[in-house]
């Protein structure tokens, strides 16, 4: 009898953890990002898995405005090309979505709050969010792998 106790108590430890690595490995890969303003497609960006958390990280440019060094960054960003740039930390699963992490914007050299989750019934669509207090920007990625 305690055996089993510990084994269903185990069960109910271990099933969020499982949950949330099948939901946010959903998100993991390469996506497109487009510019929400004009329309270009800019950048390819890799989300990973990092001790728990989900980066992102520019692994291609597409656009000549996204190839240039992140001359606005404070920190050791500065004059650093975007390419291969960490521009997303620390995201964690949470209520169907990836939250409390930041986003680079490379232009203004600023962070933003992020939220990121797939487009409901579209696994192939990313939806991103940055945050400024109530003001926000949407973008939509598109899966490459």
């Amino acid at each position: 009898m305690k055996t089993k106790s510990v084994l269903l108590n185990l069960l109910f430890l271990l099933l969020p953890l499982a949950i949330w690595a099948q939901q946010s490995s959903k998100a993991l890969g390469v996506w497109k990002m487009v510019d929400d303003r004009t329309g270009i497609a800019k950048s390819h960006i890799k989300l990973y898995d990092h001790n728990g958390k989900v980066y992102g990280k520019v692994v291609k440019t597409l656009h000549p405005s996204a190839n240039h060094l992140c001359d606005k960054c404070t920190d050791y960003r500065k004059n650093q090309p975007m390419l291969g740039m960490v521009i997303i930390e620390g995201l964690e699963y949470k209520d169907g979505y990836l939250k409390n992490g930041k986003v680079l914007f490379p232009k203004q050299g600023k962070w933003y709050d992020v939220e990121i989750w797939l487009q409901p019934g579209d696994a192939n669509t990313l939806v991103l969010r940055g945050y400024w207090g109530p003001f926000f920007r949407t973008q939509y990625w598109t899966r490459v792998e």
